[in-house]
């Protein structure tokens, strides 16, 4: 398997100090205070793990990104703008000559080899569904993180 995006330990250990649960709480907290444990690896080489990572974050901006026409153009890279993080990408997605590769600025010189559009959709679709069921099973409300209405393209 080329590139996977994974994550474990999902938790809410910040809501209860806030004397919140994932039902009550609003969606800006949620989105940071929903963490977990984000692997990003290429087959079975780990390019980036994070402890505690807003994966709730995550998984909704990758959702936007994905669903992001891009009516006729190519389609940019992605930089994930964390509000739990100074650095901008610290999940970022660019296309290459051979395709779409994954990586982040805590290992600036680490990528997954690039992989065709779809692998990436399949991947990141895999990811942003399994982080919403997570999210759900915890309490949360399911559209914090909004279903793909349909696989996009890469806009070109």
């Amino acid at each position: 398997m080329p590139v996977t995006v994974t994550y474990e330990n999902l938790n809410t250990s910040d809501l209860p100090r806030r004397g919140m649960t994932p039902a009550t709480a609003p969606v800006h907290v949620l989105l940071v205070d929903l963490e977990a444990d984000l692997v990003i690896r290429d087959g079975g080489r780990t390019v980036c793990a994070v402890e505690d990572f807003p994966v709730a974050e995550l998984a909704r901006a990758l959702v936007t990104w994905l669903e992001r026409d891009g009516e006729g153009q190519a389609r940019e890279g992605f930089r994930f703008e964390s509000m739990s993080f100074e650095e901008l990408g610290t999940v970022r997605i660019e296309e290459t000559g051979g395709g779409w590769r994954v990586g982040s600025v805590f290992e600036p010189d680490d990528w997954t080899a690039p992989v065709p559009w779809e692998v990436l959709v399949a991947e990141l679709t895999r990811f942003t569904e399994a982080v919403r069921e997570g999210v759900t099973d915890l309490g949360a409300a399911p559209l914090l993180i909004p279903a793909l209405s349909t696989p996009p393209s890469p806009g070109k």
